[in-house]
């Protein structure tokens, strides 16, 4: 009789990697600083380990903008990096306002993020 231990342990092993769907959504940024040409005009591009979900719309002179996009992705993993880039968007090129990293973990969660140079992004994820 042949034991099925492999068999379980595979079974184990492709639950741990399985593809789940993520929504991102609910961005939003509070005290975005100004620079020599006024109020920031501030967008995020978002990214999922390799993945590039896209970039909402400018806010032009909001130091408090909100965003209305929602991102999806439904080959997103488990403890693969969520990453969410504040821009302010410039004539010649844009500043990068800062940087927001975390790992996906299961469930609904809220997160406040510290930008470098000045302000937090708020924002909203669902994984599962």
């Amino acid at each position: 009789m042949a034991s099925s231990l492999p068999l379980f342990l595979l079974v184990l092993c492709s639950l741990s990697v399985a593809q789940c769907q993520l929504r991102l959504f609910n961005l939003r940024a509070t005290d975005l600083p100004s620079d020599l040409l006024g109020t920031t005009d501030g967008y995020v591009k978002v990214f999922c380990g390799a993945d590039t979900l896209g970039e909402t719309s400018v806010r032009n002179d909001n130091a408090n903008p909100w965003w209305e996009e929602e991102f999806e992705h439904f080959k997103a993993y488990e403890n693969e990096i969520l990453r969410l880039e504040v821009h302010d968007s410039d004539l010649l090129f844009d500043d990068l306002l800062g940087v927001c990293q975390r790992q996906l973990k299961m469930g609904t969660h809220e997160h406040d993020c510290y930008l470098e140079k000045g302000g937090t992004l708020h924002y909203t994820y669902t994984f599962g």
